[in-house]
C-alpha cells in the first residue's frame, strides 16, 4: 500500500466542500505519488461514492454539507473498518477533534498545516499510525484517561497476547509512533505494524484509536517498566 518500490499506490479520496482547497489538496496528493481515486464535495457524495473507489484514507473535511465529517467517518468505517480517515480541518477545537476521534478517525491536522505535513500524514495513516497536529495528541490521550476513570462497562479480556505484543501495547498507550517504538526496541518498523496487527486481531478491534483507548482503561500507559 506504499506510493514506492514497486507495490499499488495507496488510495486516496478526499472530501470537502470547498473546490479550490479540494483540488489544491488533490495535486498535492498526487504530485506527491498517492492515487486520487476520488473527490466528493459533500457528505452525501462521500457515503455513495466510497464503496465504489474503496480508499485506503479518506482525507476528510468536518464541516462539509450533508452528513457531517463525524457522521461520514462513521459511516465509511462501517462499510471498511480497514480504511483509514485523516481530518483536514480548519477547527482544532477540542469538541470536534474528540467528535473524529470516537467516530474512528485515526489523523486529525488542521489546515494550517504545511504540504509535507500533509503528505507524510497520509503515508503513516495508510500504515496504521495515527497522526495529529501538534498539541491535540495530547488532548486526546487525556480524553481517553478521563473516559478509564469513569466505572467500567463489559471487560474485553487481553489473553493471548505475547509479551513483545504487551510491550508494544503499553508503548502505543503513552502515544509514541511506529517509529519511535521501533528504535525504542531496536526493531523494523514493519515489524512494530505486525505486532500492532495481530494485537488488533487478538483483541477484534479495527484500529489504532480503539487499540490506545483499550491501553489506557487498562492502565497500561502508566507503566514504567
Amino acid at each position: 500500500m506504499t506510493e514506492t518500490g514497486g507495490e499499488r499506490k495507496i488510495r486516496v479520496m478526499v472530501v470537502d466542500d470547498h473546490p479550490m482547497w479540494r483540488d489544491a489538496v488533490e495535486r498535492d496528493l498526487q504530485d506527491a505519488g498517492f492515487d486520487v481515486v476520488g473527490v466528493a464535495a459533500d457528505g452525501h457524495q462521500a457515503i455513495a461514492r466510497f464503496p465504489a473507489v474503496r480508499p485506503d484514507v479518506v482525507v476528510l473535511d468536518l464541516q462539509i454539507p450533508g452528513p457531517g465529517g463525524v457522521e461520514v467517518t462513521a459511516d465509511v468505517l462501517t462499510k471498511d473498518p480497514s480504511a483509514r480517515v485523516l481530518i483536514l480541518s480548519a477547527s482544532g477545537e477540542q469538541a470536534d477533534v474528540l467528535a473524529a476521534v470516537k467516530a474512528g478517525a485515526t489523523g486529525y491536522l488542521v489546515k494550517s498545516a504545511q504540504r509535507s505535513e500533509l503528505v507524510d500524514a497520509v503515508r503513516r495513516v495508510a500504515q496504521g499510525d495515527t497522526v495529529f497536529t501538534p498539541g491535540l495528541a495530547g488532548l486526546v490521550l487525556g480524553e481517553f484517561r478521563r473516559m478509564a476513570d469513569a466505572p467500567p462497562e463489559e471487560e474485553t479480556p487481553s489473553d493471548g497476547l505475547t509479551e513483545r505484543e504487551t510491550e508494544i501495547l503499553k508503548m502505543v498507550a503513552k502515544g509514541m509512533s511506529y517509529k519511535q517504538i521501533a528504535e525504542r526496541l531496536v526493531i523494523s518498523h514493519r515489524t512494530v505494524q505486525n505486532h500492532v496487527q495481530n494485537t488488533l486481531r487478538k483483541l477484534q478491534m479495527h484500529n489504532r484509536v480503539e487499540l490506545t483507548r483499550y491501553a489506557i482503561e487498562r492502565g497500561l500507559d502508566d507503566d514504567e517498566s
